[in-house]
């Protein structure tokens, strides 16, 4: 029997995110994504070194902060450059659940041009979150479009104010 380089469940892309209070983190992701917990494992002194939580049919990988091994969370480092992109059947529900659970809104949801109807929050750990409903199949021609339209009114609106 041969092993798989991917192993079973995973994608070739697994995000792996650093957190303050693994614990904790766990027990939101559950509360606002309905993330389901596949497993933990701790070091002596009870961090969280690694653990997987199902949302979807994607895992996400997450650690305490092990700062002595560089493992620095957003809420250390002082922000996040990054943002985790989440497909969901209904983004209106889902993003009320995420801010009912402690999420932060950052980007109101609305239909963007490229055919998702999208949002973006900041969970209390530091890292944001984009979810988004595809509702709308756009052409790249009509994507460069809608793009172009939505710079030229913020240009308008900023000479405007």
């Amino acid at each position: 029997m041969s092993v798989r380089p991917i192993p079973p469940g995973y994608h070739a892309l697994t995000p792996h995110i650093i957190v303050r209070d693994a614990a904790r983190a766990i027990e939101f992701y559950k509360a606002a994504f309905g993330a389901k917990e596949r497993g933990a494992m701790k070091a002596p002194d009870g961090r969280i070194v690694h653990a997987e939580l199902m949302i979807g049919d994607s895992i996400l990988m997450l650690a305490d902060e092990f700062p002595e091994m560089g493992g620095r969370s957003p809420l250390s480092v002082g922000d996040s450059s990054t943002s985790l992109h989440i497909y969901v059947d209904n983004v209106d529900a889902a993003f009320e659940r995420a801010v009912k659970a402690g999420a932060q809104a950052t980007m109101p949801l609305m239909d963007q041009f490229w055919g998702d109807r999208y949002g973006q929050v900041k969970d209390p750990f530091g890292h944001k979150w984009s979810i988004a409903t595809h509702v709308k199949d756009m052409s790249p021609e009509e994507m460069q479009r809608g793009m172009e339209e939505g710079f030229a009114r913020a240009a308008q609106k900023k000479k405007t104010a």
